[in-house]
């Protein structure tokens, strides 16, 4: 059944709510779960994003959840697809579509994300089991030497293409084209090659005649790698990401919804905050997407162990609701200690 794009687009940038992705693949939430000491089966994989899903009042701050295509085909305990679990917590189920990177030949460092092969059949095959928007990830990292212009180009083209195909079949799009943190560049050299990829995106975006209404863009912010000596504030990160964004997205974008990218619980919440509190009139929705800075503290507390399911679930509660106050401008780093 093909939904309205335009009620999709309403029901995730409804205010003060956000995005959780849940999407990681089954090699990445492996390396999560090995590090606590969890089994990585297709039943604790189950079982921990049904313990998510669940949440009591989770649909009060979280309008959308990125499943993977195992999570999409699962049901509950209780018999319920796990898409239909979400729907009945007032949440919008949607699926990661890519297919991971592999290295780009000629380009060292450079990576490509693959994935275009059969997508307009998997979209209409998504569709029915419940998944009303798509997400697909390009990841750009900086060094001297990279992004190179050919990766830049070639990943802007592959986000428009997937973009082209979800439209056709009433499948809102999520543009993410992350910019890794990983290595010691400075916050200026993280701006320059953002507003590069972000330039490229949009205009193979225009190329390919994707309607921008009808899309969302999850990008990381501007912010210093992680090995950099000198970490910028939350008004920094504010001041260089919204410049950025305000030379290279068009108005007619719906909504951006950062990605955490590896940065703490904390600073994901109080960067975004930020951005609400620098005193300009943005002319989208900006809101959050995050996978580990929703989901970190949740899965420590769980560890597989079904006592912990109430514990865990209060701390994406709690975690979801300090996003929702940043994204209204109302985080306080003093809400930490009373959220704890």
């Amino acid at each position: 059944m093909a939904h309205d794009m335009n009620e999709t687009i309403a029901a995730l940038t409804a205010p003060g709510k956000g995005l959780l992705a849940a999407d990681e693949s089954t090699g990445t939430i492996e390396k999560r779960f090995k590090a606590l000491d969890i089994p990585c089966t297709e039943d604790t994989r189950r079982r921990y994003r049904e313990m998510l899903f669940t949440t009591h009042g989770l649909g009060e701050f979280i309008s959308g959840v990125i499943l993977f295509e195992e999570t999409l085909r699962q049901k509950a305990d209780d018999g319920r697809p796990l898409p239909q679990v979400l729907i009945e917590q007032g949440i919008v189920p949607g699926i990661k579509v890519d297919k991971g990177t592999v290295a780009l030949a000629h380009f060292p460092g450079d990576k490509l994300t693959q994935g275009l092969d059969g997508l307009a059949a998997r979209l209409a095959e998504y569709q029915p089991l419940g998944a009303r928007f798509a997400k697909w990830r390009a990841v750009f990292t900086i060094t001297d030497e990279t992004p190179s212009a050919q990766a830049i180009e070639l990943n802007a083209d592959a986000l428009a293409l997937y973009a082209a195909y979800c439209q056709q079949q009433s499948i809102v799009p999520i543009v993410e084209p992350e910019v890794l943190m990983d290595g010691d560049h400075t916050i200026e050299r993280c701006a320059y090659v953002t507003q590069e990829v972000l330039a490229a995106v949009f205009h193979a975006l225009h190329r390919q005649r994707v309607v921008l209404e009808h899309m969302l863009l999850k990008p990381s912010m501007v912010i210093a790698g992680k090995d950099c000596a000198h970490q910028a504030a939350p008004s920094e990160v504010a001041d260089y990401t919204l410049r950025c964004f305000r030379r290279t997205v068009p108005a007619a974008v719906p909504s951006i919804n950062f990605l955490s990218g590896g940065q703490r619980d904390e600073a994901a919440s109080a960067n975004l905050n930020a951005m609400h509190g620098a005193g300009l009139a943005l002319p989208w929705n900006v809101s959050f997407s995050y996978s580990r800075a929703l989901q970190s503290l949740p899965m420590a507390t769980w560890k597989g162990n079904a006592a912990n399911r109430s514990a865990a679930q209060l701390a994406l509660y709690r975690r979801a609701r300090l996003n929702s106050l940043a994204q209204q401008g109302r985080y306080a780093s003093a809400l930490e200690a009373q959220a704890a």
